[in-house]
C-alpha cells in the first residue's frame, strides 16, 4: 500500500512474494484495522524461530490452504506479528528482520534496538547509506 512507512522512515518496501506474504497477501507488511495481530515485521525465518513459534502455539510450518498459507521453510521471508517476534527475541530465538520492509507500526510493540539487533538489510552504521 503506497504511502506506508517503514521503521527507517522511508517508503515501506515489499517483504516477499515467494511465498506471497502480508496480512493482505500483497507481498508487503502493510497493516490496517483488520490486522488485529499487527503482521508488521518482515522476518527471514530460521529453523530455530519456526520451532519457537510452534512451541508457543503459532505453527508457521504447516500449510493452511484455507488462509492461503503455504507453510514456511527456513530462509522464507514472511510478515510476522510484532508480539510473537518480540516473544521470540526475548526467548533468544528471534528471526532476522528486513528493516526496509518492516512497517513503522511494529515500533508500537517492538523497540527499534531489538529490530536493529537482528537486521539483515542495513550496515551497522546507517549513516554510511547517505550519498556523499
Amino acid at each position: 500500500m503506497s504511502g506506508e512507512r517503514n521503521v527507517l522512515g522511508g517508503e515501506l518496501e515489499p517483504c516477499g512474494t515467494d511465498p506471497m506474504t502480508g496480512f493482505y497477501r500483497d507481498g508487503c507488511c502493510s497493516t490496517g484495522p483488520q490486522d488485529q495481530g499487527s503482521h508488521t515485521i518482515c522476518a527471514v525465518v530460521t529453523a530455530e524461530f519456526l520451532d519457537h513459534q510452534r512451541s508457543i502455539g503459532n505453527d508457521l510450518s504447516t500449510p493452511m490452504p484455507m488462509y492461503d498459507f503455504p507453510g514456511l521453510n527456513p530462509g522464507d521471508r514472511w510478515c510476522v506479528t510484532a508480539r510473537n517476534w518480540l516473544r521470540a527475541h526475548e526467548d533468544g530465538a528471534a528471526a532476522f528482520v528486513v528493516l526496509a520492509s518492516t512497517h513503522e507500526r511494529a515500533l508500537d510493540i517492538v523497540p527499534m534496538a531489538a529490530l536493529r539487533e537482528h537486521a539483515v538489510d542495513v550496515p551497522s552504521d546507517p549513516g554510511s547509506l547517505s550519498s556523499g
